[in-house]
């Protein structure tokens, strides 16, 4: 098979996925594309920036179309996001890639028991938004860094901190959106484009995230919603590890 068709193809899918949980595509995206291209710095982590903020955006417009976004608490999160998310993009011109992955791989693991284990109802209790926007802070340090956008930390974590999973969804899609873009920014004067490339998957990801979102809107129960992003990050990352081993 043509590798560039199976990349196309492969990332139209994982939009479709990130879509339904309210994400950006990049924290998918970067251990699907560094299957394929050899420099994580300069290469997947433009690339998926740049698809995560658009993949996030039209996620958004899925979501907002069955009023599953809290507009104001989704715009105090992006400004958060936005204006931290850079610190991380830009160190990893300092970091070794080797330690990127361990911290990829660590938050994987953390995140995933999170959502896993066993919660309490809140019983009586409404969503600590003060709790997460205190955490969004490293959060989108955290994720510039890896270089997803902070959305695949921040999602599990509006519903650790009590959301229902669908507004969480919502919200999340917007409030990362923009930090995507500006944690582009610091790579801008190192990235490598393949335009022929690039090009068909930021169309593709628009309509698959799209798509994706009016899926869980429509179709999805909540209960079923964390299980679905636990599954998914767990299996991309252990195939990610093996192939980093073997």
């Amino acid at each position: 098979m043509n590798i560039t068709l199976l990349i196309i193809g492969g990332l139209f899918v994982l939009s479709i996925l990130s879509g339904m949980l309210g994400l950006g595509v990049a924290f998918a995206a970067v251990p699907f594309l560094s299957l394929f291209l050899p420099d994580l710095i300069n290469q997947v982590q433009p690339l998926t920036l740049l698809l995560n903020g658009l993949t996030a955006l039209f996620s958004t417009f899925g979501f907002a179309r069955s009023g599953f976004i809290d507009w104001k608490k989704a715009f105090l999160l992006a400004v958060v996001t936005t204006l931290t998310a850079p610190l991380g993009a830009w160190a990893t011109h300092f970091v070794p890639q080797t330690a990127i992955f361990v911290v990829y791989f660590i938050s994987v693991l953390l995140i995933a028991y999170s959502l896993f284990r066993p919660v309490k109802p809140r019983e009586g209790k409404s969503e600590n938004f003060a709790l997460a926007m205190g955490l969004a802070v490293p959060i989108s340090i955290l994720s510039g860094l890896l270089g997803i956008g902070p959305g695949f930390l921040l999602m599990p974590t509006l519903i650790l901190v009590g959301f229902e999973p669908k507004k969480a969804a919502g919200i999340n899609a917007f409030a990362v959106t923009p930090p995507s873009f500006s944690s582009l920014i610091p790579h801008l004067g190192t990235a490598i484009w393949d335009w022929k490339l690039a090009v068909p998957l930021l169309i593709l990801g628009a309509a698959g995230s799209f798509w994706g979102a009016r899926i869980t809107s429509l179709y999805l129960p909540n209960q079923r919603l964390k299980q679905l992003f636990g599954v998914m990050i767990l299996l991309l990352t252990a195939y990610k590890l093996y192939t980093l081993l073997f």
